[in-house]
């Protein structure tokens, strides 16, 4: 994190289903019928998307409703709150580094800026409005944002996902300053910002981003870089696709929830290191691969691939294609890059190797 002038500390909380699954301790989740626990981590990443690793993790199971419908236990709302506080706890030892929050829709909540605000905002916060606050001198904030004179525009393809197909978006930006009321008395400022959408093609919902922050964002240039951050959110979702549907960790079997923790603990950051070799196979593919694995891994990746081993050190996207070979990935010109499942296989058959070739050597030796 020292060696970049902005970190994106990246907040969102994922449900984790053991339904049917024997572990003392589980609560409900969206449904009280069913069973498992809430993850909640702050994953480091750069503004070009590059993850650094996880910073914090709140690990938690629900308490049954009661009789009377209500939920005893510490308010969940505190992990937003309790998350930003770390941050700020971080700061003073990055002192030529810019920690940036950056959050969902659930982390608008007044006592998160007030906090920020009563700590001297040591880490900038740049959230997704939900709540259509009033505004002091009357009128609503969405509204009255609209009412703003346009910045500019920006357009930005949006990748293909969840069975929509990837097409171009042009959003015009709006902002204004506002005034929030402060924990201890007083107000202090805020900028929101809204991005909407125009000639958003025929039945298709725009897409209209309305985002608060303490940053003033005079410009159209300093607006553009907030909303480019916001969409690099999108990498905790991918974090926690890997975590589930890489890792598996929802497929887990232990007795408790401490010992499910104690589990995630490790899974967190073998999740983050398959997320990282994901995303520099694809951005910086020509990178030699000894950056990233040390030399028994990427040579196992050969060996068990039935391959000779290459005369010269092979970049990351060559290696990363072979240990995905090892987990099922056909690698043919149609596939494209190899997804996180055949990745993961392929990586546990490589740590299995390496540590049966450590063993060989320690058996030789005696």
């Amino acid at each position: 994190m020292q060696q970049h002038p902005v970190i994106l500390c990246l907040q969102d909380t994922t449900e984790l289903d053991f339904n049917g699954q024997r572990i003392a301790g589980l609560g409900p989740l969206s449904f009280e019928a069913q069973r498992g626990m809430y993850l909640h981590p702050t994953y480091a990443v750069t503004p070009a998307r590059e993850p650094l690793g996880l910073l914090d993790a709140w690990m938690w199971a629900r308490e049954p409703k009661d009789a009377d419908g209500r939920r005893s236990g510490p308010l969940e709302s505190l992990r937003w709150i309790e998350g930003y506080e770390r941050l700020a706890e971080l700061a003073p030892s990055l002192p030529t580094t810019r920690l940036v929050y950056v959050a969902d829709r659930e982390a608008d909540i007044l006592a998160l800026m007030q906090r920020a605000h009563a700590l001297g905002t040591p880490v900038d916060w740049l959230l997704r409005s939900q709540h259509d606050r009033a505004l002091p001198e009357g009128g609503k904030l969405w509204a009255g944002v609209l009412e703003s004179t346009v910045l500019g525009q920006i357009e930005f393809t949006l990748p293909a996902r969840h069975g929509q197909v990837q097409r171009l978006v042009r959003q015009e930006i709006r902002r204004r300053r506002i005034e929030l009321r402060a924990a201890e008395g007083g107000r202090f400022e805020a900028t929101c910002l809204i991005a909407r959408e125009v000639d958003a093609p025929d039945g298709v919902k725009p897409i209209e981003w309305r985002l608060l922050t303490n940053r003033e964002a005079a410009s159209l240039e300093a607006a553009v870089e907030l909303i480019d951050w916001y969409r690099a959110r999108w990498e905790i979702e991918l974090f926690f696709h890997v975590l589930k549907n890489g890792c598996r960790v929802e497929a887990l079997q232990l007795a408790s929830v401490p010992k499910i923790e104690l589990a995630l603990a490790v899974f967190l950051v073998v999740a983050w290191r398959l997320a990282r070799l994901m995303r520099l196979g694809r951005v910086h593919p020509d990178l030699e691969a000894a950056l990233f694995f040390a030399p028994e891994e990427w040579q196992a990746a050969y060996l068990l691939g039935k391959k000779a081993l290459p005369k010269t050190r092979p970049c990351v996207r060559e290696v990363i294609r072979q240990i995905a070979s090892l987990g099922g990935f056909l690698g043919r010109k149609c596939d494209g890059e190899p997804g996180v499942k055949s990745l993961w296989i392929g990586m546990q058959r490589i740590r299995d190797f390496v540590q049966g070739m450590e063993f060989m050597k320690k058996t030789h030796a005696l």
